[in-house]
Order: structure tokens, then sequence, then C-alpha cells
């Protein structure tokens, strides 16, 4: 399990694997994610490079994708979001959802489990995924996810994924304020029935949604053999997408105490010292 103090100096291969040579048919510098965006090249955006360069440190961005599939669509259209935003100096996360149990709340002892150190088994908020998880959310500033359109909405994977999410650890709100792109992926004709989903999780989770997004349509079309995106308006959309994230979130960074903050929350604070938990809040009206 990583902590979050070390998730900055994760290794390539746990974090960045939109990075690994395999998707590259020649020198890195030919990928056009790095023409478009990096300095030393096209340049082509550059405001939202200058503004991410004025920040003081990099831009931390969390990648979901909704899919376990090897060649999964959403995981390669995610691969090519990261790039982009590493190109543009963010420093880019993305996690793996292979391993992630379904959220249960029981208490029975399951193989995945460990008990804890009273000895008392624990629910799926223990699993290593989960954790996993949860503090790469908490170490974020902004997010993309990416979720395939099955059955007209969201994968379950990614709703897992969501669910697995407090509003709150503790007195901490690790999505509140904090900055989202949606995209999906379609197998047949463009839809858009995922990204309104996510943008409802997204408003539930207490995060900002930009405007722009990205739907693609027939996504077993648009790729290479080697999982890269071909050129087209979809492909330019993204880009859009990826460039009006890092624009906003620029403008948001360091700003916490005037986006992330409640009067509500302010008010417990002052009363209290600390956010209670919903269920101390549950128990104070029991007891009233």
């Amino acid at each position: 399990m990583v902590s979050t103090s070390e998730l900055s100096s994760a290794s390539a291969s746990a974090y960045t694997p939109f990075l690994d040579s395999a998707f590259y048919t020649g020198d890195v510098s030919d990928d056009w994610t790095y023409k478009i965006a990096s300095q030393d090249q096209l340049d082509q955006l550059s405001e939202a490079r200058q503004m991410h360069q004025a920040l003081p440190r990099p831009l931390r961005v969390l990648v979901l994708y909704g899919s376990n599939r090897q060649r999964s669509f959403s995981k390669l259209m995610s691969f090519e979001a990261a790039r982009i935003l590493h190109h543009l100096g963010c420093e880019v996360r993305v996690f793996d959802p292979h391993g992630l149990p379904l959220k249960d709340d029981d208490d029975t002892v399951r193989p995945f489990l460990s008990p804890t150190s009273d000895g008392q088994t624990v629910g799926t908020d223990a699993h290593p995924k989960v954790q996993e998880l949860r503090q790469l959310v908490t170490w974020s500033e902004a997010h993309f996810w990416c979720s395939p359109e099955q059955h007209g909405n969201l994968t379950g994977i990614m709703k897992t994924m969501i669910d697995h999410i407090p509003l709150s650890l503790g007195s901490v709100r690790p999505t509140q304020g904090k900055v989202l792109a949606v995209s999906q992926v379609n197998g047949g004709s463009q839809s858009f029935n995922a990204v309104n989903s996510l943008r409802i999780l997204g408003r539930w989770m207490r995060m900002f949604t930009i405007p722009n997004q990205a739907s693609l349509p027939k996504a077993w079309t648009q790729f290479t053999p080697e999982g890269r995106m071909m050129d087209s308006s979809n492909r330019e959309r993204l880009v859009d997408v990826v460039e009006e994230l890092v624009k906003v979130s620029c403008l948001f960074y360091g700003r916490d105490d005037t986006f992330a903050t409640r009067w509500s929350e302010r008010k417990e604070k002052a009363q209290v010292g600390r956010l209670l938990s919903q269920a101390e809040k549950e128990q104070a009206k029991g007891s009233n």
C-alpha cells in the first residue's frame, strides 16, 4: 500500500503506464501529444502551459478509467489525456482498477480481508486497493474520468471506484473543491449518457466539473494497434478537454479557502474544533 507522502516519488511503472515504451513506434519526440503540448515542439497549448508554469509546483492530476479489459479503450483514451497533461508539466497518476472489490460494509470474514490490530475483521474500507485509491484522491488536485458506456450508462467498475471515495475521511473532504473533467468511449454511435452521469456524480462529490467533455464514438476504430488515438475531430476534442482542465485547475489552485469551504462547515469547526463525521452527527441527533 502506498502512503500519501510516497505518491510523488512512486515509480513510473506504478502510476505512469502511459509512458511505457510499448506505446511508441518511434522516438517520444515524434509523439503527437508531445508535439502539441511540449514547449520544445509546436507548443500549441502555450497559454495552459504558461498558466501551469506560474504555479509554485506541478498540478497533481488523478486519472480514473472504468474498465478492466486488457485492450480497454477508456484506458487508452485516458492514457492519451495523461500524456498531454504530462507534457504540460503536470504530475499525473493513473489508478489501475484491477483488484478493486465491490463496496461492502459487512464485517464478515472474507478472503481479501485481514484482521485489524484488535483482532476484529473489517469491511472493504481496509482493502489495499481501496486504501490506495483514497490516498490518490487525497493527494490529487484535479481529476480526469473516462468510462465506457455500457447498457446506456457508465460501467459498474467506474461506479465502484466512485463508491469507494467518501465525502469525508474524518475531518478531510477528499474531493471537495477539486476540478473534474469527464469523458466516455462508445462501442457504437456517439452518446452522452455516461458523461451526464459522471457530471451528476462529480456534483455529489462536491467537485467543479468543467463545461467541456469528450465522447468517442466507435472507439474500436479510433486507435492504432499500438493503442494510440488516430487523428480526428474526436482527438481534437480530447485536447480541448485536457487544456480546459489545466486552465480551470490553475485558476482554482491555492484557493481552497474560497472554493473548498462552506459556511456550515466553518461554523461546525468553530463550535467543536473539527468537522464531524456523518456517524457522529447521527449519534448526536439520537442523544438529543
